[in-house]
């Protein structure tokens, strides 16, 4: 190496060191550069540490009905074991801004009234016999059926039957932790007293109609709290008369029947029907986004890694990952995303690929 080559490096050394100790000084007052993570900070296309993963209801049930002998749903207050992704362990989170975790309630039982700022849904799984009560009225919980608590509404789940009864929750917990701003309150009873019969909401609210003196924006909660199954199926089943669309096949989202948009400002959730061989065209977008398998069995590509899925199976596709889905047979799947809270502040972004 020649003299002016060995300069050179001898130079770029003492800026470095000097950096390098500039870096020291400066973390004693609490201060960083920017330019050393700017990158990581501003990327060119979303870097997200959550990774796919799915989570098969046949192997993880037992683990469910374990719980159920070990702790009681009054000890518990709700008896929970929650999806974590592999990437974010001890967050009880399964993406970055969302939480879901599998609930359990045996016969007999009451999961106490209590509220809370965060919102939440249920997706009923298996078993039969339990109800939710949310501020004045119970439903009955029937598989596959949508049901919401939005932020502070009393509720409370029991259970009548003769048999344990899993839902899947699913709720915005990250997010309110990220903003600092969980509230909770329990009730002074176990079970609230009910101010109105089974369906009443779904009367007023749920059949393009709502009563006269309602007044609502697109940031209130539906007051529809129970979306059936049986008519989520009619409704996936009355579009699959047309041809399927090559990046969903035929899907639907859930709104609030008064406003139109998502039943919860931060939580949206759809449904979908892919016809028995159908597969669909690749797709992405920025809302990471949990899958549960009502009916039928298929497989998901997501990024590199393939998964195969059955009933109540659950899968999570990360941020901007490229997702490829195959149905085997007749296949419905339900599915929530904090996209409302993206595409509120403009920053919702999907890809369709060929």
């Amino acid at each position: 190496m020649d003299m002016q080559g060995s300069g050179t490096l001898a130079a770029q050394a003492g800026v470095k060191e000097q950096r390098a100790e500039f870096y020291r000084r400066i973390s004693r007052h609490n201060l960083t550069p920017l330019w050393e993570v700017l990158g990581a900070l501003v990327p060119k296309s979303p870097k997200t540490p959550v990774v796919p993963a799915l989570w098969r209801y046949a192997e993880v049930r037992e683990q469910v009905m374990e719980a159920g002998r070990l702790i009681t749903a009054e000890e518990a207050e709700r008896r929970v074991l929650v999806l974590e992704n592999p990437a974010l362990r001890g967050n009880s989170s399964i993406t970055q801004t969302l939480y879901a975790g599998l609930q359990l309630i045996m016969p007999g039982e009451v999961a106490p009234a209590h509220r809370h700022t965060q919102s939440a849904l249920r997706l009923v799984l298996d078993g039969e016999g339990a109800y939710t009560a949310v501020d004045g009225e119970r439903t009955t919980m029937r598989r596959g059926d949508f049901i919401i608590t939005p932020s502070w509404t009393w509720h409370d789940h029991g259970n009548l039957g003769d048999q344990p009864v899993v839902w899947l929750d699913g709720l915005d917990i990250p997010t309110l932790r990220f903003f600092d701003a969980g509230f909770a309150e329990h009730g002074s009873e176990a079970s609230q007293q009910t101010s109105r019969p089974e369906g009443d909401s779904l009367a007023r609210y749920g059949h393009n109609m709502v009563p006269m003196d309602l007044q609502q924006t697109a940031a209130d909660p539906t007051k529809v709290f129970v979306y059936p199954f049986s008519q989520t199926k009619e409704a996936l089943e009355g579009i699959a008369r047309t041809a399927p669309d090559a990046h969903f096949g035929h899907k639907l989202r859930y709104v609030n029947p008064a406003t139109g948009a998502s039943p919860m400002p931060t939580i949206g959730a759809f449904a979908q029907l892919l016809p028995a061989g159908f597969a669909t065209a690749p797709y992405r977008s920025t809302d990471a986004t949990v899958y549960v398998c009502l009916e039928g069995e298929g497989s998901a590509q997501i990024g590199d890694d393939t998964y195969t899925f059955g009933p109540n199976d659950v899968f999570v596709v990360p941020s901007w990952h490229t997702l490829r889905l195959q149905a085997n047979d007749r296949t419905i799947l339900f599915s929530f995303s904090d996209r409302p809270m993206q595409q509120a502040i403009g920053l919702w972004r999907e890809e369709k690929m060929q």
